[in-house]
């Protein structure tokens, strides 16, 4: 599988771009609703798809980062944070595989980004 980087030291674009939540967890749900033989793709499938769910996962993973900087070197929430970013950086330094099990590992991934996303949201202090 060719990997492809962009060069982006300032992380310019991440912070540019807005996430499209909907698509990306309607993907999940897919991928995680796959039971019993593996389905019948071809490894080519597999392979975009993991493409797209390591993208994103890299996205969303960047706001996690970003809102969890923000938070105060002792709160409970920033440690719990910096386990679910270690253990995505973890995931995500591996190379995807075009396989049934990394495309669900990836998923898992991305909902548990978007978990932590949203439990640092509802945890912002409100601005008046």
């Amino acid at each position: 599988m060719d990997q492809h980087i962009l060069y982006d030291p300032n992380g310019l674009l991440e912070q540019a771009l807005p996430l499209d939540r909907e698509p990306y967890l309607s993907l999940v749900k897919a991928v995680l609703a796959w039971s019993g033989p593996e389905p019948v793709l071809q490894p080519r499938d597999y392979e975009q798809i993991a493409l797209q769910l390591t993208g994103h996962a890299r996205a969303v993973a960047g706001d996690v980062r970003r809102r969890c900087a923000t938070l105060p070197r002792d709160s409970e929430m920033r440690a719990l944070t910096e386990v679910v970013l270690g253990e995505a950086e973890r995931r995500l330094s591996a190379r995807p595989q075009a396989t049934v099990v990394c495309v669900q590992h990836l998923a898992r991934l991305v909902r548990a980004l978007y978990e932590r996303l949203d439990r640092l949201d509802s945890a912002a202090p409100v601005s008046s």
